[in-house]
Order: structure tokens, then sequence, then C-alpha cells
């Protein structure tokens, strides 16, 4: 099979078709070797997962009725890339992701969705492990999750025509771009979206593979402060959270009743360093400060009228750290919650998820740090800093609560 191959970027992929061609290599053999292809098309044995592209929301499996060319930027979110050996958080994740989604909109492609995400052990503590000795494939499968166990599948196909790449549907399309010869894949760098959707030499395509690109997908994304071209808002995924998640997110509200929520991110981003006089600085210089209950309590006191219940999730891990601001509010944690979570729940982004839910679902929510300009947050501090370290503040000078 011919392989057309385009390369216009300044740096040289690690190993730019790999992934694509040890997968079509392994197509190829099962082609030539099972005896269960039907005579009226394409099929595999029952060890492939059988969903395709596009199920309907009763269960009950339907045609693949997206459009008929397909988008592959890898098996694993941001790898290719420099987070191959190890993962960024779901919020970077995330990004990757919508950007990759946003260009098969935009491609009127099918995204080939990775069947597993990494989970970063930053942000886990629990059923992940590493064991002694062990491969980088079996690290992998340690350190990740099925896919549509967080996100809805049949949600996003709504939206965006998505397969995942342990589909029947996948390893057809694989098949089949064998015997097209060089209009079966195109492994592209560098190439414009617009140039992949107008030009003959892509567009007619069966498969484009973006493996070949060094980069993190999200930085693949192009004019992101442009919000004319931005397709899937920043809101998207998260609304695409997987049924089981979207059903326990509305449990707890029912039981939270008429409630307000707060994100206090601490943790991961009060990260300090030494500069050469020895001094700490901090690219978030105020958040230590803002994210102290005392000061939360000033700070939300005009938003959030006093006796109100309060749902908090937080990544601060000291415990009672909160208790402060009981004084003013009735609070609320999803550890409140075990009795719906615990049997539920494998990892710590299945919990994000669903406190996600639970806190866009309040009447009144309160972010750390800003995204948008009419956001509530508890710090001014903007969540996209200039890599500039600056000395921490923690006093609060000319202002009353």
């Amino acid at each position: 099979m011919a392989i057309q191959k385009t390369h216009k970027g300044k740096t040289k992929p690690r190993s730019p078709t790999l992934i694509l061609t040890v997968s079509i290599a392994t197509i190829t053999l099962l082609y030539i070797a099972s005896p269960l292809f039907s005579p009226n098309g394409f099929s595999f044995s029952t060890s492939i997962n059988s969903k395709n592209s596009v199920y309907s929301k009763n269960n009950n499996r339907r045609t693949h009725n997206g459009p008929h060319k397909y988008l592959y930027w890898g098996n694993r979110i941001d790898c290719p890339g420099k987070h191959c050996d190890t993962c960024a958080g779901l919020g970077h994740q995330e990004s990757s992701l919508r950007c990759a989604l946003e260009e098969a909109m935009f491609l009127q492609r099918t995204f080939v969705m990775p069947s597993r995400m990494c989970i970063n052990p930053i942000h886990n503590n629990k059923g992940i492990f590493h064991r002694p000795n062990s491969t980088s494939e079996e690290r992998w499968a340690d350190s990740s999750c099925a896919t549509d166990s967080l996100y809805d599948v049949d949600l996003i196909s709504d939206t965006v025509p998505v397969i995942l790449d342990n589909s029947e549907m996948w390893h057809h399309v694989l098949a089949t771009s064998m015997k097209l010869g060089s209009r079966g894949v195109a492994h592209v760098e560098g190439v414009s979206k617009t140039d992949l959707k107008e030009k003959s030499l892509y567009s007619n395509i069966l498969l484009i593979n973006r493996t070949a690109s060094p980069l993190s997908w999200f930085a693949e994304c192009k004019d992101r402060k442009n919000h004319s071209s931005i397709l899937l808002p920043y809101s998207f995924l998260p609304s695409m959270a997987a049924e089981k998640l979207r059903r326990a997110a509305e449990q707890i509200k029912r039981r939270l009743g008429d409630y307000d929520a707060m994100h206090v991110r601490r943790g991961d981003v009060l990260k300090t360093r030494k500069d050469r006089f020895g001094v700490q600085r901090s690219l978030h210089p105020h958040l230590d400060r803002d994210t102290r209950p005392e000061f939360i309590l000033c700070r939300i006191a005009k938003w959030v009228p006093p006796g109100r219940t309060l749902f908090i999730a937080s990544n601060e891990r000291t415990p009672g750290y909160f208790s402060p601001l009981a004084a003013r509010y009735k609070l609320a944690y999803s550890s409140n919650y075990s009795s719906i979570l615990d049997p539920l729940i494998e990892n710590n982004y299945e919990l994000f998820m669903i406190e996600r839910l639970i806190m866009t679902g309040a009447n009144t929510f309160i972010k750390t740090m800003k995204q948008d300009d009419t956001d509530l947050s508890l710090s001014d501090d903007p969540k996209k800093n200039p890599k500039k370290w600056e000395i921490p503040v923690y006093t609060r000078d000319n202002e009353e609560c």
C-alpha cells in the first residue's frame, strides 16, 4: 500500500507512523487469518468491542450514519507529544480532546476517539498502581481507564460523530484503507485544517492520521483566542459525562436541594520555588491567601447569603480546612454522599466529573480563578499566567468585607 506522507513542521517526529502502521499490520493478519468475515461486509470476532460510532439512547445498536471519512489523532491523548510517558491532568486532556473534536467537526469527518484515557497519578489515589518490572504497555493499562466510563459517546456523537479505537468500525476503516492504496491514509504534520478540508490531496482521503505530529494535541489548535473559530465551548465535554456519572450527580443535587457551590483548587497550583536570592516565588501570588477560609468568607459574602447550603469541591487535603465557613453556611462535600459514590467511583477523574456537574447545577457557582469575565471567582490571579514568578502575598490591605 502506498502511504502518502506530508511533513511540513520544523520538528522531526519521533515515530510518525508507528502506531497506525502497527494497527494496519495487525488488521492485515486478522483479515488473512480470520474465518469470520461475512460475504456481505466486514466483521470481527467478539473479542473486539462491538460498539460502533453512533449509539442510540436506548442502547439499541444502529448503523453508523456519520460522515464516511475519518480523523485519527492517536490512541492516547497527547501522544505522540511530550506527554507520552506520563500524561497531563483531566483539564489539559480535555483541551486536547476538544481540539481534535473541533477539527473533526470542521472537516466533517468522524473522529476516532481513544478507547482509554490516561489518569495522572498526581490526581488520583484510588485504583491506580504500578507493578514492579512491568512493561510500558502494562503501566499504561494500570494508569488508564475506559474513555466511555468517563464520557457518553452517544451524547458526543449527537454533535460530532465518534467511533472508539477498539470498535469494530475502526478495524473496518483500517482494513478498507489498505485496499484504497494512496487514497487510504494521509499522515500529516504542520498542515492547516483549512488545507485538510479544501485541498483534494487530503479531502478525498479516507483517513487522515495526525499521529505524525510531535506536539500535544491542544498545541495543534490555532486562534484559540478567536472565539469565532471555536466550535465547541469549554462546557461541552463536562456536559458529556457518562450516564452513570450524570445519574449520580442528579441524585446528589436532589438531596442538596437549593444550594450554592464553590471549587477551591489549592494543592497542585500552590507550588513555589526559590529565586537566586532564596526568596520564595509563585506563579499565582495571591492564590494561597485567597483560598484560605477567612478570605473566602470575606470574598463570597456578597454572593452567598448566610444560612445557604454551600457545596465545596477541593483538592485541599487538610482535614477540617473549610470548617470555619460553617459559622455562616451549611457545608456539603461529596464525602457526605458515600452511599451513592462508593459503589460507583473507580478513580478521581470520575469523582471530579460528578462534582463538576453538581457545581454547574448550583444557584451560584464560584470558581477558584476566572475563565470568563462573567465568572465569580475566589482569586483575581489569571488562570493562564505568563510564567512570571512573583513573591506570594498573604495580606489584604484597604479592603473590608
